[in-house]
C-alpha cells in the first residue's frame, strides 16, 4: 500500500490513514492509493475507518494539480467525485474519524461516509470553493444538497460558511463530536457496532436509499468533465 495511505487491519476493521503532507492534500496518487485500500478492505470484508493526522483530515484537492491547467483540474475533480461515489455505494460501512479540519474535498469525504465523528476544538469544516475563487462543481453541489440540511446547504455552498465541529453536526457534516483523545476509541466502538449489521442487507438498503443521489452524481460527474466552472 502506498505511503500516502497507511492501511491497518484488525478484527474485521480496516483503518485507512491519509498521510500526504501537513494538509493531507487529495492528489491523483492519493486517490489511487485510496482506491487500492478500498479494494483490499472489500476483499477482507472489513468495516472501513478513514482518518487523518492530529488536527487535519484534509485541506482539499492538491492545489498544484488544480492550478496546473484545466485538463489536470478536471481530471483530479473527476477522480475525486468518483471516489466519493464509490464511498457512498461501498458494500461495507464507512466511518470517517475526523481529527480536526476538513476543508473542501476534506469536507466532501465526510459527506461520502455512513458515519462521521469529529473532535472538539477550534477546527474548521467547510466547503470553501467560492472563497478561493472556484465555482462549485456539479458533483459537489449534488452531494452537499443530499447530505446537508436545507439551510446549511445554501450557506455552505453559496457562502462558504465555516462550521466548528458542533455546528457541523447540526449542518450535517458530522454525526458526533468527542474529545480528541477519544477519537480512535469512538471510531472503533462505532465500527464494532456496525459490524453487527447483516452486510448484504446493509449494502442493498444503502443502494436503495442512495439510488437517486448516485444517479445524480453520475450525471454531475459527466457534466463536470464537459464544463467545470
Amino acid at each position: 500500500m502506498s505511503e500516502l495511505i497507511t492501511y491497518h487491519a484488525e478484527d474485521g476493521i480496516a483503518t485507512l490513514t491519509l498521510n500526504n503532507g501537513k494538509v493531507n492534500a487529495i492528489s491523483p496518487d492519493l486517490i489511487t492509493a485510496f482506491n487500492a485500500a478500498l479494494d483490499r478492505a472489500t476483499e477482507e470484508r472489513a468495516v472501513v475507518i478513514v482518518t487523518g493526522q492530529p488536527g487535519i483530515l484534509s485541506g482539499g484537492y492538491d492545489l498544484k494539480v488544480m492550478t496546473a491547467g484545466p485538463k489536470e483540474a478536471i481530471g483530479l475533480v473527476t477522480a475525486g467525485s468518483t471516489l466519493s461515489r464509490r464511498l457512498l455505494s461501498h458494500p461495507f460501512p464507512v466511518i470517517v474519524a475526523c481529527p480536526g479540519n476538513a476543508v473542501a474535498k476534506g469536507a466532501f469525504l465526510l459527506l461520502s461516509a455512513d458515519y462521521r465523528i469529529g473532535v472538539e476544538g477550534p477546527f474548521k469544516i467547510c466547503l470553501n470553493e467560492v472563497q478561493i475563487g472556484m465555482t462549485m462543481h456539479h458533483a459537489g453541489i449534488e452531494l452537499a444538497r443530499d447530505r446537508l440540511t436545507r439551510s446549511s446547504f445554501q450557506r455552505s455552498v453559496n457562502n462558504a460558511e465555516v462550521f466548528d465541529p458542533h455546528a457541523a453536526v447540526v449542518a450535517g457534516f458530522l454525526d458526533k463530536v468527542v474529545p480528541a483523545e477519544q477519537l480512535q476509541q469512538a471510531a472503533l466502538a462505532a465500527a464494532h457496532e456496525l459490524k453487527k449489521l447483516n452486510m448484504l442487507a446493509h449494502k442493498n438498503t444503502k443502494l436503495k436509499v442512495r439510488k437517486a443521489l448516485l444517479a445524480k452524481l453520475d450525471e454531475a460527474i459527466q457534466a463536470d468533465q464537459h464544463h467545470m466552472g
